[in-house]
């Protein structure tokens, strides 16, 4: 998606655990499928949390469509992300994990980001620094 496409769609703040987070425009990511479905991560202030939900929640994730993520199959919905060591977890609004898989290493990527979307292993990684996942849309 465009940065045009993305500050559209993307929510100024974000609920989760019982707070709203303002995202991070400028670190939201995002593609659209085929069939026009979004599937949208972004960074958010999570200065309000705990350190325990802080540790794990560095961002929102919404997704339109069923997706694979490391081989774990994610319902469409709204989710919390945090990349944790060699971990991505998705947890839900409650801040309760769903599962964590394993993070690859691009030790190529030449300018790392906070957050970067980008075609490639048949969908889309996902980065988080050098750290990634593969998103595959179904």
């Amino acid at each position: 998606m465009s940065p045009a496409d993305i500050k559209a769609i993307a929510p100024a703040s974000y609920y989760y655990a019982g707070h709203a987070a303002s995202v991070q425009l400028r670190n939201t990511v995002g593609f659209r499928t085929e069939g026009g479905k979004n599937v949208l991560a972004g960074m958010v202030d999570t200065s309000g949390y705990s350190t325990a939900i802080a540790q794990k929640y560095q961002g929102l994730f919404i997704n339109e469509v069923k997706l694979r993520i490391g081989g774990t199959e994610l319902a469409p919905g709204e989710y919390g992300f945090g990349f944790v060591g060699d971990k991505l977890v998705i947890t839900n609004v409650a801040a309760e994990d769903l599962f964590a898989v394993d993070a690859k290493t691009d030790s190529e990527l030449k300018r790392p980001v906070p957050l970067r979307l980008s075609e490639g292993d048949g969908g889309y990684r996902l980065y988080a620094g050098k750290k990634y996942v593969v998103l595959q849309a179904e």
